[in-house]
């Protein structure tokens, strides 16, 4: 008997999980598991993952929900947490669900945890960089999503060993029933887009998944630069498992995307592709209007001379091409029809540090006063029903 479609109000569009503990064991073959993260101990008795043999661990605390509702401000910090402590429901699909049905939520798009797969996505085998995202995709597929897969929206991670694998990685995607694949690095593996990444923008197009750009192509190049630190006789670890993120790193910047969104739009792809569609994840929202202002009136001055070819204005393509999520950003909202009702999708990042789990509702009134019920209705549930094909 096919389920019933959840009764859609409320969908965050950038939750995130964590791998289980028993993860890598279960679905990484066995030839790996020699080198395959393993959880130990962070100093305060917290659990941690050694994502490489020898690297400094990384803790859960900043990218989970401890205790029964979470912490306040002033109580966050890394080490501590284990797995017994925090909410079940970042490594649990039905304890997610509970989760969700407390904060009112009734669907999330889901992301993994960007530190595992950029140490995967910096591996110079390419074996093991295949094998760590497989199991990873594999885990989401079988186990967290299988509870609810109309709730539980997992995103498809993307490998980056070549083009051809990147394609036939998005079809797979699509035939399991994922909804969307997420893109770490440039699909072919080169380290700046290039022509070479069109027969990705093709697929994606013919099979009309939309690709997932999370906070940004920040693990483009790893695999090279392994490949130069395993030449040099280097540990091939990624240099952000070097220590942990500080005030900076830790989303403290906002406009980064404008690098890769005005990048991919410059460079014509989307006259190529006109179908393909893009998600720009947890890179805020209200700087956007500056930024489309800033390329239609950047191409209107340079387009001769630098012999352009774009058949329409930067934002148009901004507008058919892209939507972006948000979480709490009353500005953004304020500015809406700048960067397009139809091209804003809530979200509140749980289990990471920066959710109001479990005060969704609050945050969205907080933030939404005022606004017209349709485009509230759109922004925090309809573009992604329409987006994710939820109703289908």
């Amino acid at each position: 008997m096919t389920a019933t479609a959840p009764d859609y109000r409320i969908i965050s569009t950038d939750g995130h999980t964590i791998e289980p503990p028993h993860m890598w064991e279960t679905y990484l073959p066995a030839r790996f598991h020699d080198r395959m993260p393993r959880l130990v101990k962070d100093p305060k008795g917290g659990d941690a993952w050694e994502l490489i043999p020898g690297a400094p661990p990384m803790p859960l605390g900043l990218v989970t929900s401890a205790g029964p509702w979470g912490k306040r401000y002033e109580e966050l910090e890394w080490y501590g947490s284990t797995y017994d402590n925090i909410r079940a429901g970042a490594f649990d699909g039905k304890a997610r669900l509970e989760d969700q049905d407390i904060d009112g939520l009734q669907a999330e798009v889901l992301y993994p945890s960007q530190r595992t797969m950029g140490t995967f996505m910096g591996q110079p085998d390419d074996d093991y960089h295949l094998a760590g995202i497989d199991a990873y995709n594999q885990w989401m597929h079988d186990e967290f999503m299988a509870v609810d897969p109309q709730r539980l929206v997992g995103l498809y991670q993307m490998p980056a060993v070549d083009i051809d694998t990147s394609v036939a990685k998005l079809r797979e995607a699509k035939s399991l029933g994922f909804r969307g694949v997420i893109l770490s690095a440039y699909p072919s593996g080169n380290p700046k887009l290039s022509v070479e990444d069109d027969p990705f923008w093709a697929a994606a197009e013919e099979e009309g998944v939309p690709i997932h750009i999370h906070v940004g192509l920040n693990q483009a190049g790893l695999r090279q630069q392994g490949k130069e630190r395993e030449a040099r006789g280097e540990q091939a670890a990624p240099q952000f498992l070097a220590k942990l993120p500080d005030l900076q790193t830790m989303g403290g910047a906002v406009a980064g995307a404008s690098g890769f969104v005005s990048e991919f739009i410059y460079s014509g792809m989307f006259d190529r592709f006109p179908g393909v569609h893009i998600v720009a994840a947890e890179t805020g929202a209200g700087w956007l209007p500056n930024l489309l202002e800033h390329m239609d009136d950047h191409w209107w001055r340079n387009r001769t001379w630098t012999d352009s070819k774009l058949e329409l204005l930067p934002s148009e393509y901004w507008r058919r091409n892209w939507s972006v999520t948000f979480i709490r950003e009353a500005f953004a909202v304020a500015v809406r029809h700048w960067i397009g009702v139809k091209n804003m999708m809530w979200s509140t990042d749980y289990p990471h540090h920066r959710h109001d789990w479990p005060y969704s509702r609050r945050v969205i009134e907080e933030s939404m006063g005022g606004v017209p019920e349709e485009e509230k209705h759109a922004m925090i549930c309809g573009n992604a029903v329409e987006l994710y094909h939820l109703a289908d």
